[in-house]
């Protein structure tokens, strides 16, 4: 357990190839660069990531634009609120919980000593989503029983495949100091990926998408902050004019009211003539509106997210004539390659797959849909008419406890076995 102490900084030296805390100057190769301290990262990010646009895109300045924000809330909320369980296979037919398992504790009780395991999924989802990459490490207890998970950030670990395949990962800590981890020690999801090694990071493919809604924000806040927009114009009859005097008072008197407060809403009375002309929305801010929505719709498209989700409702029934059409195609298309990427990832690296073959983890999906309570329920009477549920497998689903005598499962209608020549047997 040396490496771990290391981890957490209460060594410097040791087995492992560990590095110690010395300060590095910035360097590259192919792990990257290296910093002296994090005024220097925020300084490589800043400027190794501007987009066409001039805006810089990292994971602080694209979660201001609200699209992605809104992205990243729907898709890590969704995945850390259903439901995990822990599968052991009895026979081909018989699946059990298998709760009796320390990986089932750390998934659903306590990952670590300060996150809960929804904090902990939607943390590690998010850095999947932005990075294409989660990395955690592993803590073992006695028995080499696996008690915990403690999340590394993605910027901090360097991936590297070695000449027989194996993976190894560098951790660098705050203190400069590195960490080598080896891959049966460390919890890690990958997402899209070309080499089979390391995730496509979202951020630095859609960095011009995000980086032209950063600047259409900052275009649209400068406009309206400097007023070069109005919304109307007083109008003198031709032939008419206003003394200097009077355009002052005239002013004074209408940023007063524009200024609102008690006078929100309250009529105004023109008076010599004048009248209120609207202004209409100039050619150039309708194509600014338009590529705004362009831009949003865009980066939908890079977090596999619908976009009425996110409240882009125009043109977007694409999926099918209905929100539930539209629901139904994000489970299928979106939320189904997370719960898959997460479920081979606790088989294979904390179920140890090759010696625990029985061993799986299975997302509930079923949970999806508790808050259509017609829908659930419709589900719950075709089971119990086909046999497939019994009364009391629908009260476990409920949460309920198990009723006297409700482990009956009902034979099929239509399906009961007669004999030939029965009476009742239309001839």
């Amino acid at each position: 357990m040396g490496w771990f102490r290391q981890i957490l900084g209460l060594e410097r030296d040791g087995p492992g190839g560990i590095v110690g805390p010395a300060p590095m100057a910035m360097s590259a190769g192919a792990a990257g660069f290296v910093v002296d301290n994090s005024g220097d990262l925020d300084n490589a990010l800043r400027h190794g990531n501007v987009s066409k646009a001039g805006q810089p895109v990292n994971e602080r300045t694209a979660l201001k634009v609200a699209t992605v924000f809104a992205c990243l809330r729907i898709r890590t909320g969704a995945l850390a609120n259903t439901p995990l369980s822990i599968k052991r296979r009895i026979d081909e037919r018989t699946r059990v919980d298998a709760i009796d398992n320390p990986v089932w504790a750390v998934m659903n009780r306590r990952p670590n000593v300060w996150q809960t395991p929804s904090q902990f999924k939607r943390m590690m989802e998010g850095h999947l989503l932005l990075r294409g990459n989660a990395y955690a490490v592993k803590v073992y207890g006695v028995g080499q029983k696996l008690i915990g998970l403690i999340p590394l950030h993605p910027d901090r670990v360097v991936k590297r495949q070695r000449d027989d395949n194996r993976l190894e990962f560098v951790w660098t800590r705050k203190d400069g100091g590195q960490v080598l981890i080896k891959q049966e020690d460390m919890f890690h999801l990958v997402g899209l990926t070309l080499d089979g090694v390391n995730g496509l990071s979202v951020l630095s493919y859609a960095r011009e998408a995000i980086g032209l809604s950063l600047a259409q924000e900052a275009h649209g806040a400068t406009t309206f902050r400097n007023g070069a927009n109005v919304s109307g114009a007083l109008k003198m009859p031709e032939g008419q004019y206003l003394p200097p005097d009077k355009i002052e008072l005239l002013r004074g008197q209408m940023d007063e009211y524009r200024s609102g407060g008690a006078k929100e809403g309250k009529v105004i009375v023109l008076e010599g003539g004048l009248e209120f002309q609207q202004m209409a929305l100039s050619a150039e801010d309708a194509q600014w509106l338009e590529s705004r929505e362009y831009s949003r719709t865009d980066v939908c498209m890079f977090f596999g997210v619908q976009p009425h989700l996110v409240g882009i409702t125009a043109g977007t029934t694409q999926l099918g004539s209905s929100i539930e059409a539209m629901g139904q195609g994000f489970q299928t298309y979106t939320l189904e390659d997370s719960y898959v990427t997460w479920e081979e990832a606790i088989g294979l690296q904390c179920l140890d797959w090759d010696r625990n073959p029985d061993l799986y983890a299975r997302f509930n999906r079923n949970a999806l849909v508790r808050a259509d309570f017609k829908t659930r329920w419709e589900g719950y009477v075709k089971g119990l008419q086909w046999g497939v549920w019994s009364p009391n497998d629908v009260r476990a689903l409920e949460d309920e406890n198990p009723r006297e005598g409700g482990d009956i499962y009902y034979p099929p209608p239509n399906m009961t076995a007669t004999k030939t020549g029965d009476s009742n047997v239309d001839s």
